[in-house]
């Protein structure tokens, strides 16, 4: 049996064995790019306290008929679900077939109505319709093409498309509208009972409620993407009896299908793209040893990524300098390079390796007087539990980072570059932080499984804002992949 537990972060660290691998030292200049406005300061909008942990799956619902003639559909209620909406919410179905679920709440529109009674399939409790659950309202541009949206409204129908946030239309500004509906979502969904909870709603406002619950703005919009029917987590831990409860995104856009197939962001095509790559678990060490290679599970994790990624031309593959970082990248240039082999590709793969000692964040931890529980790493907002020199020292080298991967991203000697990044959890958890202009405090928001990839594009280039594809996506790892739903600490057997 092959527990599904994932090693301590001490058992991370170990010694650089002599190997030789075709690395380059990777050297860093100073791009300019461009930043999302953020807040430094969370939230001033106070979750109400909960007495239990809770978590809450969000599932948007599956393709629909407007989605399809790519019409505006905001808060109508004109469109159905296509055989092929049918067959997503179908998948959703026997992915959280296992899962108990407390209550689902849903938005009444009859695409995601349809949706969400899919999902709950037999299940005997009711579902809960809750009208704030609607699409974002766009009231006069529904019903349009894009086409016919910018025949007739122009400039107004540009902002929309640009400048969402500051968007006006009929005397609204919807998108401010949606955080503030989102926002009183979360009430009414923190105030029920139940520990585990459903809601199938919409694009949009599942972007606002992702974004809402972590504290994020408006500005935010159109960053954290919802596929039809992709699944999105979060994490609700009480802190005591007066606080608002801790909220850790442990997933976002978990899809049906593979998050690599796509070559498109939220409607727009993106030819740079970063897929930030977990390494696999790893053999359990004492804290005194340097590093570590990966242990059965880890090394059947890496071969699960590498497979996935055969999906995807690899230009680059980035690595820490730690055994398991460099074992997973030469087993995904390995695949890549035989993607004629395996009928994936008619002509080779040239995929080069680099080593980023900035990437290397296990000494960081190696330094701390107490060692961290194997619990803690596995447990949503684990880095909670480490000093704040620790996620400083963390944070500080992952922006360095940051700016070396986007310098790589941008080489225009190829149109499309896609750049593969090998590392241990913390860091990955630390670059999404970057790409979203965060500030370290957001680290402990975020959780990150071994074996896991997200995936980060670029539609406007490095230069221009980055997009999250996805988080923490687990499922090409199969009957090793961490479930949706149930938390991870249940050290369930597989």
């Amino acid at each position: 049996m092959i527990c599904l537990t994932t090693p301590g972060l001490l058992s991370h660290e170990c010694s650089f064995p002599n190997k030789s691998p075709r690395f380059n030292q990777f050297k860093r200049r100073n791009p300019h790019f461009v930043i999302i406005k953020s807040s430094s300061e969370k939230s001033e909008n106070p979750f109400p306290p909960i007495k239990s942990a809770k978590r809450v799956v969000l599932v948007r619902h599956g393709q629909s008929t407007w989605n399809e003639e790519g019409r505006i559909q905001g808060s109508s209620n004109y469109s159905v679900l296509t055989k092929k909406g049918e067959s997503q919410a179908e998948t959703s179905r026997q992915m959280l077939a296992n899962d108990t679920f407390d209550v689902c709440f849903n938005s009444p529109l009859n695409r995601s109505k349809r949706t969400a009674e899919i999902i709950w399939d037999a299940r005997k409790e009711g579902m809960i319709p809750e009208f704030d659950l609607r699409e974002i309202d766009l009231y006069s541009f529904q019903g349009l093409l894009k086409n016919e949206g910018i025949e007739k409204y122009g400039e107004e129908y540009r902002r929309w498309q640009k400048d969402a946030p500051n968007f006006e239309i009929d005397g609204h500004y919807p998108v401010r509208e949606l955080w503030v509906r989102a926002r009183n979502c979360w009430d009414k969904i923190l105030s029920h009972e139940g520990e585990s909870v459903l809601v199938v709603a919409h694009n949009a406002i599942n972007q606002a409620l992702v974004a809402t619950a972590m504290g994020l703005g408006t500005e935010y919009f159109r960053v954290l993407l919802q596929s039809n029917c992709g699944a999105s987590v979060l994490d609700f831990t009480p802190v005591d009896d007066s606080e608002s409860p801790h909220i850790c995104l442990n997933r976002l856009n978990q899809t049906p299908k593979s998050p690599i197939a796509s070559t498109s962001s939220a409607g727009r095509k993106s030819s740079k793209q970063l897929i930030l790559a977990c390494h696999g678990n790893v053999e359990a060490t004492s804290p005194n040893s340097p590093d570590a290679p990966m242990n059965i599970l880890g090394v059947i994790q890496s071969q699960k990524t590498a497979e996935l990624l055969l999906d995807l031309k690899v230009s680059s593959v980035v690595c820490s300098p730690r055994i398991a970082s460099v074992d997973t990248a030469t087993t995904i240039s390995k695949v890549q390079e035989g993607a004629v082999c395996l009928g994936a590709d008619t002509v080779p793969r040239l995929v080069e390796m680099k080593q980023l000692n900035e990437l290397e964040v296990e000494s960081i931890f190696q330094q701390l007087k107490t060692d961290p529980t194997e619990s803690s790493f596995l447990q949503p907002g684990w880095l909670n539990s480490f000093e704040n020199q620790v996620t400083t020292d963390i944070w500080n080298q992952s922006g360095k980072a940051w700016k070396s991967l986007l310098d790589d991203l941008s080489d225009e000697s190829e149109g499309e570059r896609n750049l593969v990044v090998v590392g241990h959890p913390a860091v990955h958890i630390a670059l999404i932080g970057q790409c979203l202009n965060l500030t370290k405090e957001w680290m402990r928001s975020f959780h990150l499984n071994a074996g896991s990839i997200s995936v980060i594009d670029f539609p406007d280039g490095p230069s221009g804002k980055g997009v999250i594809r996805c988080v923490n996506y687990t499922a090409h790892l199969g009957r090793w992949s961490i479930p949706v739903t149930r938390s991870s600490v249940d050290n369930e057997e597989v």
